[in-house]
């Protein structure tokens, strides 16, 4: 995959009272859903954050598959499951925390 195969569709959002952040869910070419906790400012401990990318938590579930295909939760629980699923994780890096928050 490269940046042009990407198809995005935020289904959810919802902000949290206590700490901040944003809960985002959506599809990435309608094959990968994914849950993400998404920050305005970056993790004051970056070890708490998925490759600068202000994002703290990201679930990725391939629904063709039925399976976790990436998991970090403030560290990372499950790698990249193959090469797809990791330019998924690059795109949602990329750009989702600017989408979210500007």
């Amino acid at each position: 995959m490269n940046a042009y195969d990407f198809d995005l569709e935020i289904t959810k959002t919802a902000g949290r009272q206590s700490v901040g952040g944003v809960w985002v869910t959506g599809l990435v070419n309608e094959r990968y859903r994914f849950d993400a906790l998404v920050f305005a400012e970056h993790a004051e401990s970056e070890d708490y954050e998925l490759a600068g990318s202000r994002i703290s938590k990201l679930w990725i579930r391939d629904k063709q598959a039925r399976k976790t295909v990436f998991n970090f939760d403030r560290g990372l629980d499950v790698p990249a499951a193959d090469a797809d699923t990791q330019a998924v994780v690059d795109f949602l890096c990329e750009g989702l925390a600017d989408l979210i928050h500007g």
